[in-house]
């Protein structure tokens, strides 16, 4: 066991040196980037490295941890930074008020308007990239009304956006957004279209609320047994090379292997393991074997993290996806995925 986590930490190094060491410029401060240090984050908690604090910290300062749009913004994408002003500011001694004061601003206007209005995360990848913010600000302050508000603005996403909601209870599966719930966009085989990341950022977002709400609150169990499900589902679905297809409901539409998608499902998987949302026993080996996958395929000598699909909202976005593929996003994703192995000792 303690051979597989060395191996398991030499690899998550590798490939976040490799694109420290690409990318001098440490970026803009929007979603992809974000979330690419999200996951250099959780390898400094694991690791203890001070140059990824150091790179981290180098970004923030360069965007005087504001929010792309400025702190007005409701756009879900524009509050993913917010994760990671959070994970700095709580490393600090004594906390700087500043650092939070964007991500702040724009969640608590969103929050004392919960009541007029909660239309705004119509896109699944919005869970991701904002529920985290709303649940770590209301365990902050203790102040449940985060919590009301984010739960608000989930529902109408899962039961109400399009109609019935993005969320598919015969699958337990997501949809994108509304142009793909039935009778919308299939697959060239007239199958539904489920977006492997599409479905990652869903359950990344499930992952990183239940890391932080308590069971007192009421939703919590409700979050539990959806992402309970959609990883029961996806445990079927999974590829028997460990990846998943960028469409989880057809796999003939443009398979191949595929970084981004496979490397969330991996985290929200050992997360749940870490968390009893799931049992170990029949969810590690799903894990190993997507991490396996990974590592044997996606990640290049040099660290390098190939096979990741670009930006985009379907299967057919940027494509083709090949060895040589990459995005700051996926590379966050993996960053998170193997931190968490290593958390239960792989």
């Amino acid at each position: 066991m303690e051979r597989r986590h060395v191996r398991t930490v030499a690899v998550l190094r590798r490939v976040a040196d490799h694109w420290i060491g690409a990318h001098r410029d440490p970026g803009d401060n929007q979603w992809a980037r974000a979330t690419f240090f999200c996951g250099l984050m959780a390898l400094h908690r694991l690791t203890r490295e001070p140059r990824y604090l150091a790179y981290t910290r180098g970004w923030a300062e360069r965007h005087g941890y504001g929010l792309h749009n400025g702190p007005t913004t409701r756009h879900a994408d524009d509050q993913c930074a917010g994760q990671v002003y959070l994970d700095l500011y709580a490393l600090d001694p004594a906390p700087d008020p500043a650092k939070l004061a964007a991500i702040e601003e724009s969640v608590r206007r969103m929050t004392d308007a919960a009541g007029q209005r909660h239309d705004d995360w119509w896109w699944d990848d919005a869970l991701h990239m904002a529920m985290p913010p709303f649940a770590r600000l209301g365990a902050l302050r203790a102040d449940r009304s985060y919590w009301d508000a984010m739960h608000a603005l989930y529902v109408h996403t899962r039961d109400a956006e399009g109609g019935p909601g993005l969320y598919d209870p015969g699958s337990a599966l997501w949809y994108r957004d509304k142009r793909f719930l039935p009778g919308g966009i299939t697959s060239p085989d007239g199958r539904p279209v489920l977006w492997s990341r599409g479905n990652g950022w869903a359950a990344a977002a499930h992952a990183k609320v239940l890391a932080v709400l308590p069971d007192t609150f009421a939703p919590t169990a409700a979050y539990r047994r959806t992402l309970a499900a959609q990883l029961a589902a996806l445990r079927t679905v999974q590829r028997p090379d460990g990846f998943w297809n960028v469409n989880l409901a057809d796999p003939g539409h443009l398979p191949g292997p595929e970084t981004s998608g496979t490397a969330f499902f991996t985290y929200a998987t050992a997360a749940a393991i870490r968390t009893g949302v799931v049992p170990r026993g029949d969810y590690l080996p799903v894990a190993a074997r997507a991490w396996a996958a990974m590592t044997a395929t996606a990640v290049h000598p040099d660290g390098f993290l190939g096979y990741v699909q670009n930006v985009g909202d379907r299967p057919e976005s940027s494509q083709p996806v090949t060895h040589d593929s990459t995005a700051d996003f996926g590379v966050g994703a993996f960053l998170l995925a193997g931190t968490e192995l290593a958390a239960l000792g792989g």
